[in-house]
């Protein structure tokens, strides 16, 4: 007898349906094929044990199961559970009182034929429904992910016992159900930490805030000490708050990588991955053996931290140009090509130099002028051009750092870069894929921050007088515009239309300037030793 059960395929970030053939016919053989994995191969024993676990006898048959369409690769042992189910079919052990093809059936037993969690529930649900399946069924752990699909009945089945007493009409469960925009309407962004607990450094915060507002990469140089890091894990507190569609797709990249935790729904927070400078290539852009998204991927949509910069190896920062460029990173392979989704905020820190006290205002540098060149050289110039603003961070006075006074809190500055990021909203509606000033090209550059003849000149005579590279000149425009869209935001009288189209000031060029510290010919060699 043949029977049919239906899975999915996780290719990048997306499912493709995968139909489970079993037939039984006379002989004594079991024969998997449809270019299977060593993990879906292995199938047959947990199948097995978790069938004779379960009360039922493995058929004394020959068996055959085909995962079609034969030319997709399978991975992993989400595979389990819609073989048990045909093989059980295929031999009448079991006579289904629903329809086999109106479900997709997915989940990894156990030896003892319970449920263990499987990766990618989320964009497989969401293929479920694109192609009609009136309902899935996952182990208990993915029922809540998976049920953020709305119109597809979802079922959480904690053994294969359970599954099979459902399919014959013995237990007859409710599908889970989550009202995904009331959820996501509901959830509210609470961290542990605020920008109102750091001293000082007003400026820094405040590129802070440009970054944020203009969806920016930023660089902070600086000594050990100065509180990059500290504020770094500070900057999720003043995103915008992602949108229904980005948190969809920000869940469904957590859940191809397996990073959500057991019961989770969707993700409300932006992203914050911050991994240590010894990671490898793969493990940054993606890909591998078996296929799976990398950092730059795992921090779409929020920030990606990458601390003492120029310490991470020079293959690991070169892959991350073209990603910081395309907003998506293509791995191609000789056995696959696939695409990642890769639109994060680079938040990089290093220390100035080897000792990390060049250019400190109190301590002597040991390093010698070749060392330094040499420290600064391991980023690449293509590279510092993809990085905005470019921020120096000096340590905190002792008067500033025992000061009883708060800072700003990060609402306050939240608020301002929502307003910015409305306008900006406004300004690319007609835009395909342009969602902030940081992805202008040339020519939106020129409709949406042009500056006058003054403001030209006054750039110009900057450029030349700080030794500024040429390769500055589009970064100082983009921030420009966000530090005008800043301002402008907080103006009552002007409507966000108004803003849309409102100038780019001398001001506003002169503050974007500050924020390009290391293109400058004479950087570290005009700041003065400051008592404490």
């Amino acid at each position: 007898m043949l029977v049919k059960t239906y899975g999915a395929a996780v290719h990048g970030i997306d499912a493709l349906v995968v139909t489970i053939e079993a037939v039984a016919e006379a002989g004594v053989q079991f024969s998997l094929v449809g270019m299977a994995d060593t993990a879906v191969k292995e199938s047959y024993q947990r199948v097995l044990s978790a069938i004779t676990q379960s009360g039922y006898k493995w058929p004394r048959r020959r068996l055959v199961v085909n995962l079609s369409p034969a030319d997709i690769r399978k991975e992993g042992a989400a595979y389990d559970l819609p073989i048990a189910i045909g093989v059980l079919a295929a031999c009448e052990q079991i006579a289904p009182s629903v329809s086999l093809d109106a479900f997709m059936i997915m989940g990894e037993l156990s030896l003892d034929g319970s449920l263990l969690p499987i990766k990618g529930a989320l964009p497989m649900a969401v293929k479920a429904r694109e192609m009609g399946f009136r309902g899935m069924i996952v182990p208990v752990a993915n029922v809540t992910e998976a049920a953020v699909v709305n119109n597809l009945d979802v079922y959480g089945m904690e053994s294969l016992r359970e599954v099979i007493d459902f399919i014959t009409g013995r237990f007859c469960p409710e599908p889970v159900v989550v009202n995904t925009r009331e959820e996501f309407a509901r959830a509210s962004s609470v961290f542990d930490c605020d920008f109102s607990e750091v001293k000082g450094q007003e400026n820094v915060k405040r590129a802070f805030e440009v970054a944020c507002a203009g969806g920016h990469n930023i660089l902070m140089v600086g000594p050990p000490g100065a509180g990059k890091s500290m504020m770094a894990k500070r900057i999720p507190t003043i995103l915008p708050p992602l949108t229904l569609a980005e948190a969809l797709e920000t869940t469904k990249i957590h859940s191809v990588a397996g990073k959500l935790k057991s019961g989770s729904r969707l993700m409300t927070n932006r992203p914050y991955r911050s991994p240590h400078h010894t990671i490898s290539p793969v493990a940054l852009v993606g890909g591998g053996s078996n296929p799976a998204p990398g950092e730059i991927s795992l921090a779409h949509n929020g920030v990606l931290f990458l601390d003492e910069f120029p310490e991470f190896s020079r293959q690991v920062l070169e892959v991350m140009r073209q990603p910081l460029e395309d907003r998506h990173i293509t791995i191609a392979r000789a056995k696959y090509t696939i695409d990642y989704p890769a639109g994060f905020m680079l938040v990089a820190s290093m220390n100035p130099c080897p000792c990390g006290f060049y250019n400190h205002p109190t301590k002597d540098c040991m390093c010698s002028p070749a060392a330094i060149q040499k420290y600064l050289n391991r980023i690449s110039g293509p590279l510092l051009d993809r990085i905005d603003l470019q921020v120096e961070i000096y340590p905190v006075p002792f008067d500033e750092l025992s000061s009883a006074r708060e800072g700003e809190k990060s609402q306050d500055m939240k608020r301002r870069v929502i307003r910015a990021r409305e306008i900006q909203a406004l300004r690319f509606a007609t835009e395909n894929g342009v969602h902030c000033n940081a992805q202008m090209n040339s020519r939106l550059l020129r409709a949406h921050a042009s500056v006058d003849k003054d403001g030209l000149q006054a750039l110009k005579e900057a450029m030349i007088r700080l030794d500024m590279s040429a390769r500055a000149y589009d970064r100082i425009l983009k921030v420009a515009r966000t530090i005008a869209d800043i301002e402008y935001g907080l103006d009552p009288a002007l409507s966000t239309a108004e803003a849309v189209d409102a100038p780019v000031k001398i001001h506003h060029l002169q503050e974007a300037l500050s924020y390009r510290n290391l293109d400058r010919g004479n950087w570290g060699q005009t700041v003065a030793k400051v008592p404490f």
